[in-house]
């Protein structure tokens, strides 16, 4: 059965690829699995048929046959251990990629979005300029433990795993920004991941959804 997931209609991030549907199509192209979209607006991920698969009204969900699933890790997660590719065989191995998992999603990504919170929405508050720079080092605290554990190796244990995809789409929240910048290893590793054929693939999905709804120019 082809599952099917939920994605922004109308996405904010203006196809940048990074709302969370981003990270489950790429997983599930990486473990070579069809899916079917469908697409919300912000009103239908707050009525009772949406919260019944998702009860914090966000997206994704995923749907496959009786089992519903929300939270974007989770969905990863049981994807990674139905489907061959993004969790080793090794036992140990396997536990540590899913430990990553939990790192990139516990640890690394917490600060990152406070610091583009306060940038998106406290910018014109007497604080901002006070505040932001303790936030981002909140942020360079944790790129970099994350920049001397990687060190010059490609991925963050052995080959690539579903721990990298859920790291690398954490750290592209930073993307452009000066703090990620100041770890070259880092932006090569996650250049690496956007560089594979799956991220692309799931990366062109979700653009052709914005670029089927930007207004055609007159």
């Amino acid at each position: 059965m082809t599952p099917t997931i939920t994605a922004f209609e109308q996405s904010p991030d203006r196809g940048r690829g990074l709302a969370r549907d981003m990270r489950v199509r790429w997983a599930l192209e990486e473990v070579g699995q069809p899916y079917d979209v469908r697409l919300v607006s912000f009103k239908e991920m707050k009525e009772p048929a949406h919260r019944a698969l998702h009860p914090f009204g966000q997206i994704p969900t995923y749907e496959e046959g009786d089992l519903a699933l929300f939270e974007s890790g989770a969905i990863v997660f049981h994807l990674a251990e139905r489907h061959a590719g993004l969790l080793p065989e090794d036992a140990n191995a396997r536990a540590r990629a899913i430990t990553w998992m939990f790192a990139a999603l516990n640890t690394v990504e917490p600060p990152i979005l406070e610091r583009e919170s306060a940038i998106l929405v406290e910018r014109n508050k007497p604080w901002h300029a006070e505040r932001l720079p303790m936030l981002e080092d909140r942020v360079r605290a944790r790129l970099g433990a994350l920049s001397s554990r990687l060190g010059d190796a490609d991925w963050l244990d052995g080959a690539f795993s579903a721990g990298d995809l859920m790291m690398v789409m954490v750290l592209r929240r930073l993307d452009g920004a000066a703090v990620l910048n100041e770890y070259p290893n880092l932006c090569a590793y996650v250049a690496r991941g956007e560089a594979r054929p799956a991220y692309q693939r799931a990366f062109a999905a979700q653009l052709a959804v914005f670029s089927s709804r930007v207004p055609a120019a007159r």
